[in-house]
Protein backbone atom coordinates (compact mmCIF):
# COMPACT_ATOMS: atom_id res chain seq x y z
CA UNK A 1 0.00 0.00 0.00
CA UNK A 2 1.22 3.17 -0.98
CA UNK A 3 1.71 5.92 1.67
CA UNK A 4 1.12 9.52 1.42
CA UNK A 5 2.69 12.51 2.81
CA UNK A 6 0.68 15.64 3.22
CA UNK A 7 1.71 19.54 3.29
CA UNK A 8 1.11 22.41 2.70
CA UNK A 9 -0.82 23.90 5.64
CA UNK A 10 -0.56 26.83 7.57
CA UNK A 11 -2.39 29.90 9.55
CA UNK A 12 -4.40 32.18 7.24
CA UNK A 13 -7.06 34.95 8.16
CA UNK A 14 -10.24 33.82 7.26
CA UNK A 15 -10.69 34.95 3.41
CA UNK A 16 -7.54 33.53 2.31
CA UNK A 17 -6.27 30.53 0.51
CA UNK A 18 -4.14 27.52 0.80
CA UNK A 19 -2.96 24.70 -1.24
CA UNK A 20 -2.20 21.66 0.61
CA UNK A 21 -0.12 18.65 -1.36
CA UNK A 22 0.00 14.76 -0.89
CA UNK A 23 2.33 12.94 -2.45
CA UNK A 24 3.90 9.30 -1.80
CA UNK A 25 6.72 8.21 -0.30
CA UNK A 26 8.85 5.90 -2.17
CA UNK A 27 5.97 5.35 -4.71
CA UNK A 28 3.86 6.98 -7.37
CA UNK A 29 0.28 8.48 -6.10
CA UNK A 30 -0.38 7.97 -10.04
CA UNK A 31 -2.44 4.46 -9.55
CA UNK A 32 -5.27 5.16 -6.81
CA UNK A 33 -8.19 7.56 -6.43
CA UNK A 34 -7.63 9.69 -3.45
CA UNK A 35 -9.47 11.72 -0.91
CA UNK A 36 -8.72 14.69 1.54
CA UNK A 37 -10.67 14.40 4.75
CA UNK A 38 -10.24 16.15 8.14
CA UNK A 39 -11.16 15.65 11.58
CA UNK A 40 -10.75 17.89 14.42
CA UNK A 41 -10.59 16.78 18.18
CA UNK A 42 -13.62 15.12 19.31
CA UNK A 43 -15.94 15.21 15.95
CA UNK A 44 -16.76 12.48 13.14
CA UNK A 45 -13.99 12.37 10.15
CA UNK A 46 -15.62 14.26 7.39
CA UNK A 47 -14.35 13.83 3.41
CA UNK A 48 -13.29 16.94 2.09
CA UNK A 49 -12.92 15.94 -1.57
CA UNK A 50 -12.09 13.27 -3.51
CA UNK A 51 -10.31 12.68 -6.99
CA UNK A 52 -10.46 9.38 -9.43
CA UNK A 53 -7.66 7.67 -10.08
CA UNK A 54 -7.30 9.69 -14.06
CA UNK A 55 -8.37 13.27 -12.41
CA UNK A 56 -11.69 13.57 -14.26
CA UNK A 57 -14.23 12.84 -11.82
CA UNK A 58 -14.28 14.80 -8.51
CA UNK A 59 -16.50 14.51 -5.03
CA UNK A 60 -16.48 17.65 -2.87
CA UNK A 61 -18.70 17.47 0.57
CA UNK A 62 -21.37 20.23 0.49
CA UNK A 63 -19.79 22.57 3.03
CA UNK A 64 -16.83 23.03 0.70
CA UNK A 65 -18.23 23.46 -3.02
CA UNK A 66 -17.55 26.32 -4.60
CA UNK A 67 -14.35 27.07 -2.41
CA UNK A 68 -12.09 23.84 -2.57
CA UNK A 69 -10.90 22.34 -5.60
CA UNK A 70 -9.10 18.91 -5.95
CA UNK A 71 -6.57 18.17 -8.31
CA UNK A 72 -4.17 15.89 -9.74
CA UNK A 73 -0.64 15.07 -11.81
CA UNK A 74 1.21 12.30 -12.15
CA UNK A 75 2.60 12.97 -8.20
CA UNK A 76 0.91 14.83 -6.67
CA UNK A 77 -2.87 15.07 -5.25
CA UNK A 78 -3.44 19.27 -4.44
CA UNK A 79 -6.45 20.35 -2.99
CA UNK A 80 -6.90 24.46 -3.30
CA UNK A 81 -8.61 25.86 -0.55
CA UNK A 82 -10.05 29.95 -1.40
CA UNK A 83 -12.68 31.84 1.04
CA UNK A 84 -10.99 29.96 3.68
CA UNK A 85 -13.72 30.46 7.23
CA UNK A 86 -12.52 29.70 10.78
CA UNK A 87 -14.51 26.40 10.42
CA UNK A 88 -12.18 24.83 8.07
CA UNK A 89 -9.44 25.32 11.17
CA UNK A 90 -8.09 21.86 11.45
CA UNK A 91 -5.38 18.87 10.43
CA UNK A 92 -6.29 18.07 7.15
CA UNK A 93 -4.87 13.95 5.71
CA UNK A 94 -5.19 12.48 2.23
CA UNK A 95 -5.09 8.83 2.04
CA UNK A 96 -5.40 6.33 -1.45
CA UNK A 97 -7.73 3.63 -2.15
CA UNK A 98 -9.34 2.17 -5.37
CA UNK A 99 -12.22 5.27 -6.16
CA UNK A 100 -14.08 7.32 -4.78
CA UNK A 101 -17.27 5.97 -4.65
CA UNK A 102 -14.90 3.57 -1.76
CA UNK A 103 -13.41 6.76 -0.45
CA UNK A 104 -16.39 8.01 0.45
CA UNK A 105 -18.22 5.97 2.33
CA UNK A 106 -18.56 6.54 5.87
CA UNK A 107 -17.27 3.69 7.34
CA UNK A 108 -14.79 3.19 4.75
CA UNK A 109 -10.96 2.41 6.58
CA UNK A 110 -8.06 4.42 5.33
CA UNK A 111 -4.53 3.34 5.07
CA UNK A 112 -1.89 5.26 4.14
CA UNK A 113 -2.33 8.32 5.36
CA UNK A 114 0.37 10.52 6.82
CA UNK A 115 0.79 13.15 9.65
CA UNK A 116 -1.96 15.00 8.39
CA UNK A 117 -0.76 19.17 7.79
CA UNK A 118 -2.52 21.57 10.03
CA UNK A 119 -5.08 24.54 8.96
CA UNK A 120 -5.57 27.28 10.82
CA UNK A 121 -8.19 29.95 10.25
CA UNK A 122 -8.20 32.70 11.79
CA UNK A 123 -10.93 35.21 12.27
Amino acid sequence: QVQLVESGGGLVQAGGSLRLSCAASGRTVRNYAAVWFRQAPGKERQVVAAISRTGDVTYYADSVKGRFTVSRDIVVVYLQMNSLKPEDTTVYCCAPGVSIAALTLPQYEYSGWGQGTQVTVSS
